[in-house]
């Protein structure tokens, strides 16, 4: 368990501090799976670093209708293969975090949640993942920086496309 925050800022009272507008009150793993398929051939006959592919999901809930906290959960993916065919392991860890949000703006709320809570949680999924995958007797998978900009703008654009209206022809 950790808690951070962002710098505290001056309240209206002396020697009062107003609350941190994003505090990250718990992190923990949900669910965290590890399998070899292949095992124990895959280990005689790997002679390279398999091919990883990863899939990255970020979600938001709240915990409490009329409160600020809310539940933002990383669910990463990955599964390794040899050529084209043999999978050499999956993993699936979902990583999430309980974060309180003060002073928010209620446009805001959805970038900070989908952007700014998951950039905190990130590093703690990444050495999880490569711990197991190295203690699954494999190269520990390390992730690259993600950006959760990007990610959180192609989700507005794919849910903006789906709800447009379809235009036919008349």
């Amino acid at each position: 368990m950790s808690e951070q925050t962002a710098a505290p800022r001056p309240a209206n009272g002396p020697g009062q501090m107003a609350p941190s507008p994003i505090t990250l009150n718990l992190q923990y793993t949900k669910d965290l799976s590890f399998e070899v398929p292949g095992a124990p051939q895959i280990f005689i006959n790997l002679r390279e670093a398999p091919k990883v592919d990863i899939a990255l999901d970020v979600q938001a809930r709240r915990l409490q209708e009329g409160q600020e906290n809310f539940e933002v959960t990383l669910e990463i993916r990955c599964e390794a293969k040899i050529g084209t065919e043999t999978k050499a392991f999956i993993a699936e860890l979902v990583y999430c975090g309980i974060f309180t949000l003060n002073g928010i703006a209620p446009e805001m709320m959805e970038p900070v949640l989908l952007v700014e809570c998951p950039r905190l949680l990130f590093p703690f999924a990444r050495n999880i993942l490569a711990e197991v995958t190295r203690d699954g007797g494999f190269p520990p998978v390390m992730l690259a920086p993600i950006d959760f900009v990007a990610l959180w703008q192609n989700r507005r654009a794919q849910q903006q496309a789906a709800a447009a209206p379809v235009q036919g022809n008349a």
